[in-house]
């Protein structure tokens, strides 16, 4: 019978407890299956409850499929249920491998790095922060607000390829700022520049195909491509971005992924003449160039280069760029500029993916854009963290040893400083010790591929991004930092 403790959390409280009761009795065996369960109206009686109580908790336990009910009959235990409840209780047993597809082992042999963890003590030089003082709060909150207030007729799903009033402000927005020459049916906004790299890998590459990356380059980005099971073809980058006069001569290279306003991680901007060869590359080989523009609106002392897209005469461009970079990565909202003739088979991959990206940051993304304020925060971020990245390198010429020296720092959010009396294979004890010492850097090597991965005649390089931290921050880094390297320097290895 029930063991019953009354209590006084209500009857709702007290149904709970009768359907924990039973539903363990059930599980354990106490009531085995076929058992008849007592009546509502005696067990009521005998627990001095309401029998509408009692009567709650059957139905939920008749719901779940652990006891049969009928008219005019007792209740009773039902066998299935009560089997698999036993066993869910039962000793956890080792278990095999699970069986996955050939894209879900590719992707289990992925080993990416962990995630930074949060620490308010520590001065981090994480690549992809922002500060979250930067982000422009009140024109978003007026913005949201009316949003929220305009009248609609219904809420429902809308078109896959996204809100019609965001990629219309799109298309004149990146002509303005980008150079690009689009229509409005091009552009796809997707959930961040990374779903819009996982469509390109999944809609374009097939198994054994090769994709053409730079080395070194966006990590995340290479291995959403390898889980795709084409194959690296790495391309040589140097102080100027890919050197194109040495792109594979590969029947199988299906696409190019490339950073040519501002190389990942080393910072070069592709000249023009390295562009049309680059161009003609892919109209020979029918393949396609992913144009990734994550911070190509932040370039400092000029304006910033067109996109590689603005010249593409033959529509072998696929144009991403992102709102991470100029508002906050949390929006997780980007876009893809897309050849015509991609636009049906992306608009029904989104759609496959999940539906459509949140379409109320959408619209207030398009009001900001259409009302010029988001180009004036733009505008105000850019001399911002032009401010930041002159305490950068001053600090950096200030405090670190004779022959330290910083590339990419023409545009972007990062630099990557060069460290040339200490070897590649020291990255991660340097990175270590000044973890320790508060200071958080991220080594440039996991970034490299094929034979440059092995960095026997590198310098060690340290990415050090900047758009989170204040100049006082910058400062007191570099000092710290400064501080961590001497002690790797060969008189003080020496003394230990």
């Amino acid at each position: 019978m029930v063991q019953f403790r009354k209590s006084n959390d209500g009857a709702a409280g007290t149904g709970r407890r009768i359907y924990d009761l039973l539903r363990a009795q059930i599980a354990d065996g106490t009531l085995p299956a076929g058992a008849t369960v007592p009546s509502t109206r005696a067990l009521a009686a005998e627990l001095g409850v309401s029998r509408t109580t009692v009567t709650s908790a059957y139905e939920q336990l008749a719901a779940e499929g652990f006891i049969v009910t009928s008219a005019g009959r007792a209740a009773r235990v039902a066998s299935q249920p009560a089997t698999r409840a036993s066993s869910a209780r039962s000793p956890r047993r080792a278990r095999s491998a699970p069986v996955l597809s050939e894209y879900g082992r590719r992707v289990e042999k992925i080993r990416a790095p962990t995630l930074p963890s949060a620490d308010r003590r520590r001065i981090d030089f994480l690549y992809g922060a922002l500060s979250a003082r930067d982000f422009p709060t009140l024109i978003w909150r007026r913005a949201y607000q009316a949003e929220l207030l305009r009248q609609r007729g219904d809420l429902y799903y809308v078109a896959p390829e996204g809100d019609a009033s965001l990629r219309r402000a799109l298309q004149t927005y990146l002509g303005r700022a980008r150079g690009l020459v689009c229509d409005a049916e091009q552009i796809v906004v997707v959930s961040g520049t990374q779903q819009a790299i996982d469509l390109c890998a999944r809609l374009l590459l097939d198994p054994g195909d090769g994709f053409v990356f730079e080395d070194p380059g966006y990590l995340i980005a290479r291995h959403c491509f390898e889980a795709s099971g084409a194959r690296l073809l790495p391309a040589t980058v140097d102080e100027h971005g890919i050197d194109t006069s040495r792109l594979p001569d590969d029947d199988r290279a299906r696409l190019a992924y490339v950073t040519p306003s501002h190389q990942f991680p080393l910072g070069g901007v592709l000249p023009i003449g390295r562009r049309f060869e680059l161009l003609q590359w892919a109209q020979r080989r029918r393949a396609w160039i992913i144009e990734d523009d994550y911070d190509g609106e932040f370039r400092y002392g000029q304006r910033p280069i067109d996109a590689l897209q603005s010249i593409d005469a033959g529509g072998r461009v696929i144009y991403i760029g992102t709102f991470s970079k100029a508002l906050s990565p949390h929006l997780r909202l980007g876009y893809l500029v897309l050849p015509h003739e991609l636009v049906p088979v992306f608009r029904q991959a989104k759609r496959l993916c999940d539906r459509h990206a949140p379409v109320l940051e959408q619209r207030v993304l398009a009001s900001l854009i259409e009302s010029g304020a988001y180009e004036r925060h733009v505008r105000r971020m850019r001399r911002e963290y032009e401010r930041r990245r002159t305490a950068l390198l001053d600090a950096i010429a200030h405090h670190l040893p004779a022959g330290s020296h910083v590339t990419g720092s023409a545009a972007g959010l990062h630099v990557l400083l060069w460290l040339p009396a200490l070897r590649a294979k020291d990255e991660s004890a340097l990175v270590r010790t000044a973890s320790e010492r508060g200071v958080g850097v991220y080594p440039v090597s996991p970034l490299f591929a094929g034979e440059a991965a092995s960095g026997r005649s590198r310098a060690a390089g340290l990415i050090l991004g900047y758009a989170s931290l204040s100049v006082e921050q910058i400062g007191q880094g570099m000092r710290l930092l400064a501080e961590v390297i001497g002690q790797f320097s060969p008189r003080s290895r020496r003394a230990r």
